[in-house]
């Protein structure tokens, strides 16, 4: 029975995977470890800064992160600080009672750490400028965040299943790259913890499709077709994303082959028999722009690839 088709304003839906829900909650809490920031941070490295304790003040040549990594770091740390906006959005849209309840303050709870942990990891570390990371926070936060199509919770839950694996890859690759190994083990915890929230959301979705096929077909079309980072927002984004890019933290191979395409193939997008005519025409529309993206990463890895050699062959 397709309940969306009665009520496409999302409240039958929410009822329906209230259930999934719960189960889903119980298995996150079976399988997710307990882990403590503080254990990630080198304290004993840090020291005062200037102002009014007096201390020394930050420059770049105490960081021991690669360029890439620092700007990795900068960028995912400024994601995680908008988490307020996050958490309203989705405590907007699921509320806050019974199991859907439980679990948006349970992620929240968990995402908050991934702030506190990278922050303190770079002040400890010296490893940014603590001015203009604080600049930057103050006018990413003022600004807030507002996803698109975030009035349907069909929408809201493709999203975020794409979107908790894009920050996976992107922390687990930021670690991979910034030339730091402690750095490096406190983005794999960050990065297990988003991988669990992938699944969750993920298996939401999966029952969405068997509750209501089209819409969930609908929902996961537009959601790949204009994914967005939730930090698109920030001051310079597009700038430090290029970088990223080249450096291989994050890049349209990498968002096709380790975020797109595995989930749509868990969810059996293409295989599925159940579709409507609605539901087949958001098919195809996905199905024309995995084409399309497929031919853009092979000629962006292509440049990149290129790249690399001509900066080989200049440093020999």
């Amino acid at each position: 029975m397709n309940l969306l088709a009665a009520a496409p304003t999302g409240p039958h839906l929410l009822r329906e995977l209230e259930q999934v829900v719960a189960v889903e909650l119980d298995r996150h809490l079976a399988v997710a470890k307990e882990w403590f920031p503080h254990e990630y941070v080198p304290w004993s490295a840090g020291r005062d800064f200037d102002g009014v304790l007096g201390g020394e003040a930050w420059t770049p040549e105490e960081s021991g992160l690669t360029d890439v990594g620092r700007i990795a770091l900068t960028l995912n740390l400024l994601t995680e600080d908008n988490l307020p906006s996050y958490h309203y959005e989705i405590a907007a849209m699921f509320g806050r009672d019974g199991a859907w309840g439980t679990w948006v303050h349970r992620w929240t709870a968990e995402e908050g750490r991934h702030g506190i942990a990278i922050r303190d990891y770079l002040m400890a570390a010296r490893a940014v400028d603590p001015v203009a990371l604080e600049r930057s926070r103050m006018e990413h936060m003022e600004a807030g965040y507002q996803g698109d199509h975030m009035d349907n919770p069909l929408h809201v839950i493709a999203y975020v299943t794409f979107q908790e694996l894009a920050t996976r890859v992107s922390h687990r690759n930021s670690g991979r790259t910034c030339g730091d190994p402690i750095a490096e083990q406190l983005l794999a915890k960050v990065a297990t913890d988003e991988n669990l929230h992938m699944v969750f959301y993920r298996n939401l979705l999966k029952a969405a499709f068997e509750i209501a096929p089209d819409q969930a077909m609908r929902a996961v079309t537009d959601m790949v077709t204009d994914f967005r980072m939730p930090g698109h927002g920030i001051s310079g984004f597009e700038r430090a994303a290029v970088k990223l890019a080249v450096g291989g933290v994050y890049n349209l191979p990498i968002h096709q082959n380790d975020v797109l395409l595995p989930v749509l193939r868990n969810l059996k997008v293409m295989e599925r028999t159940d579709l409507g005519p609605e539901g087949e025409k958001s098919r195809e529309e996905l199905a024309v722009f995995l084409s399309g993206l497929d031919t853009q990463a092979t000629r962006f890895e292509e440049r990149r690839l290129a790249l690399e050699a001509r900066k080989a062959a200049n440093r020999a």
